[in-house]
Parts: structure tokens; C-alpha cells; sequence
């Protein structure tokens, strides 16, 4: 017995002696076998635009004056499912919700309210109808109003709606608040209606004749896909409709930095102080 333990004890040193030759003989930073790596994840698509889509072409006086008093802001996100949220992995990632911390890290010292009011599947008619509860009803300083998109999908007359529209436009306007028009998502779903260049010039011709501004969303939208090479599945979500996580936050950041720009334009706190 003594002498098979004697034999084991210099076998392992034998072989202990052995592996640290290998390793010496390896050269530094070589490895003799490579454990498999993990996958490198994808890195995410720049958010940007160029700025004559994102550059609001009347200023944000309301809100301006509000933010330079540092008096409460409370805005108000009325529209149908991309502004309630359809497609995001949560609430908390609908635009509405992201734009409130893309403001509160530009304004950290504001008191700033963002008010979800989108309804799935609402069009304009429906939307009119929540005005006086859901718009009016909450004195807002800034009204965000997304439209356009469920008239295309259900193939309705547009006519009527640009008189509805132009009709919500004044409401907002004699309730004193600010207004900013946000139009249709650049999506496979929208675009294979023949009404969308329809509905798209009709709500660029509302808010410049209404003196409100626009957030072309989907001139953005498609900057994203038809410039920057970016698949639909890259800020779409699977139902080819709506958005998902990555291109609501990118949609607030970018509408965030807009409402930044024309509530601080130096023209703007001119006209503020002159009271025009």
C-alpha cells in the first residue's frame, strides 16, 4: 500500500510539473482553449432627425411664459393608440411617459405634468367628444394632439375630418393653451393606404392655417427608414402598426428638444415680456 501511494504521489507531481511547463510555454495573453463567447447584442439606432422636421414653426408662448415663472406646466397628450401606448412593453414607455423625464432633465427645477389622454382606436369625431372632460377640463398649459391614422386604416371620407379638425384646433386655441399637431406613424400598415398623402397633406394644411404647430412624426419616421437604412423592425412594432419601446422614446426625446427650442427661442421671451 505504501508503495502505490508512493507511485500516485509521483505520478501528480509529475503531472503537476508538466502543466505548469505548458503554461510557461504559452505565450501571454494566447489562450490554449477559448471558453465560447456570448453574442454581442446589437447596438441601438441613433435617435436624430433633421432638424426642419423636429423645429416648430410658431413659438410656445403659453408654456414659455409658465417655464420662465417657474409656475406649474401641465400638458396635455390627447389622441388614439400611439399615444396611449399600443405596441410599448409597458406604460411607462408610451411617449407621453417619456417625454415627462425628457422635459424634467431639460427643466430639472419645473413643476411639469404630461397627461396621458390617448384611447385605442379613436378618430377625430371621438376625440372632440372627450374636449370639454378630458382636454379643457385640466387647464392646460400645452395641448399634444395626435390624429389622423384610424380615418386611413377604416378607408373614411377625409373631408370631414379636416372640418373637424380645424374645429378642435380653435377649442384648444380659445382654452388658451398651446397647441402642437402630431400626425400619422410611417409604418407598413399606413402606407399601404392610398388616403395617406391625403391625410398627411390635410394635417399640414390645418395646423398652418390654425397657427399651430406640427410634429411631423411621420416625416421622421420614414428619415429613420428611407436615409438611415433602418428596417421596420427597428422601430416598429410586430402588428407592422404601431411603435414600439426604442421609437417612442426616441419620438419624446425629439419632441422634447422641440418644445424646448420654441418655449426658450429668444423671440419668444421678447413677445412674453411685451405681452403680445
Amino acid at each position: 500500500m505504501q508503495a502505490i501511494a508512493k507511485a500516485t504521489i509521483i505520478s501528480l507531481a509529475r503531472a503537476a510539473i508538466c502543466g505548469i511547463a505548458i503554461a510557461l510555454s504559452t505565450p501571454a495573453g494566447a489562450q490554449t482553449s477559448a471558453p465560447p463567447s456570448d453574442p454581442v447584442a446589437a447596438p441601438s439606432p441613433v435617435c436624430k432627425a433633421p432638424s426642419q422636421f423636429v423645429r416648430f414653426d410658431q413659438p410656445l408662448r403659453r408654456t414659455a411664459r409658465r417655464l420662465a415663472a417657474d409656475e406649474p406646466l401641465t400638458i396635455v397628450a390627447i389622441g388614439s393608440s400611439s399615444t396611449r401606448g399600443a405596441g410599448a412593453s409597458s406604460p411607462a414607455a408610451s411617449y407621453p411617459s417619456r417625454l415627462a423625464v425628457e422635459l424634467t432633465k431639460r427643466f430639472p427645477r419645473a413643476d411639469i405634468t404630461v397627461l396621458n389622454r390617448g384611447v385605442n382606436g379613436e378618430e377625430i369625431e371621438q376625440m372632440l367628444a372627450r374636449f370639454p372632460t378630458d382636454v379643457v377640463a385640466e387647464h392646460p398649459d400645452l395641448v399634444l394632439w395626435q390624429v389622423g391614422t384610424n380615418a386611413v386604416l377604416r378607408d373614411h371620407q377625409l373631408q370631414a375630418d379636416a372640418t373637424l379638425l380645424r374645429d378642435g384646433i380653435k377649442q384648444i386655441k380659445d382654452a388658451g393653451a398651446d397647441l402642437v399637431l402630431i400626425d400619422m406613424q410611417f409604418a407598413p400598415r399606413v402606407l399601404a393606404k392610398s388616403e395617406t398623402p391625403d391625410m398627411e397633406d390635410q394635417i399640414a394644411r390645418a395646423a398652418k392655417e390654425g397657427s399651430a404647430d406640427l410634429f411631423n412624426r411621420f416625416a421622421v419616421m420614414r428619415e429613420w427608414h428611407d436615409v438611415e437604412h433602418m428596417p421596420f423592425e427597428a422601430f416598429v412594432a410586430p402588428d407592422g402598426l404601431h411603435m414600439n419601446d426604442w421609437s417612442y422614446a426616441c419620438v419624446a426625446k425629439l419632441l422634447a428638444a422641440a418644445i424646448t427650442e420654441a418655449a426658450t427661442r429668444p423671440v419668444t421671451s421678447a413677445a412674453v415680456r411685451s405681452g403680445h
